[in-house]
């Protein structure tokens, strides 16, 4: 599991910058692929492919979200937390300075994948160029390095 000197650090250097938003991002590995999810065409950003991810709440820890964000988006229980990845700044829809923290996970059975928020998922292979984000690609990236 992740260090809590970690996670402290990390939500403090945050606060530090003026970020206004937390946002927890999980890289799902199985069999050499990873879970990506595509948001909703009608969304912030729709029709791109994800990372499961989502805000910390007031008074949760970075591991508690994450482990919240990816049974709510996924029905996937975390079995635990690997490796940080390093996280990205951008603007949410709502127009708030955003820092997304993210993470490798290990699920406990990675399906059936229930999709709650999101049109579609797919587990990609890490060989392949997946169709997301720059900030995503360069967390895939630092995943597949470890």
């Amino acid at each position: 599991m992740i260090e809590t000197t970690l996670l402290e650090a990390l939500a403090s250097d945050a606060e530090r910058d003026q970020v206004q938003q937390l946002v927890v991002g999980a890289v799902v590995a199985h069999d050499g692929k990873v879970l990506l999810l595509q948001r909703p065409a009608d969304d912030f950003m729709g029709g791109i492919w994800e990372l499961p991810s989502g805000k910390v709440d007031p008074g949760e820890t970075l591991d508690q979200a994450l482990i919240r964000e990816v049974k709510e988006e996924t029905g996937l229980d975390i079995a635990g937390i690997r490796k940080y990845l390093g996280e990205f700044d951008y603007q949410s829809g709502s127009g708030k300075k955003s820092r997304q923290f993210n993470f490798t996970v290990d699920v406990i059975d990675p399906e059936p994948v229930e999709l709650t928020e999101h049109d579609a998922y797919t587990w990609t292979s890490l060989s392949e160029d997946p169709p997301v984000t720059d900030a995503v690609r360069e967390v895939l990236h630092r995943h597949r390095a470890i």
